[in-house]
């Protein structure tokens, strides 16, 4: 399912570019604004096609972090969805569904934060994990690729 890290430390090198790869999806995530997950799917894409056959430890960071921005993306526009929808009912209700879509409106807003603190935090500690030689599994995470 998941390719096997070694148990030995893996080389400067191979740390480095598995910690990058989550690094270079933060930023470009970051840099792009509301497609952050699929920007940073990008970046991690890319980086397992060219390190897949080089190194396993980098391959398994860079899938994972393909992965999880993939699954960001895909929860992101579950929370555009539903704003929309939102937005519609008070709309079709001529305002009168505001008593209803504004508490759920606050609870989205809530939600949508709660996600993107989420996805920060996770990979932050994805890199300093892969930059210390050790595996990392995101929670939230999907698993689309294998």
């Amino acid at each position: 399912m998941y390719a096997q890290v070694s148990q030995t430390a893996p080389a400067a090198g191979k740390r480095q570019w598995a910690a990058g790869v989550h690094i270079g999806a933060l930023v470009l995530a970051l840099m792009t604004s509301w497609i952050s997950g699929a920007a940073g799917a990008a970046v991690a894409g890319v980086i397992y096609l060219v390190k897949r056959d080089e190194s396993p430890f980098v391959a398994a960071h860079a899938l994972e972090a393909l992965n999880f921005n993939i699954s960001m993306f895909l929860y992101t526009c579950a929370v555009v969805v539903m704003g929309v929808a939102l937005l519609g009912a008070t709309v079709l209700t001529l305002g009168l569904g505001a008593i209803v879509t504004l508490p759920l409106g606050l609870v989205l807003v809530a939600a949508a934060a709660a996600l993107a603190l989420a996805w920060l935090v996770c990979s932050i500690v994805a890199a300093i994990r892969a930059w210390n030689g050790e595996a990392y599994h995101y929670p939230l995470t999907i698993r689309l690729v294998r």
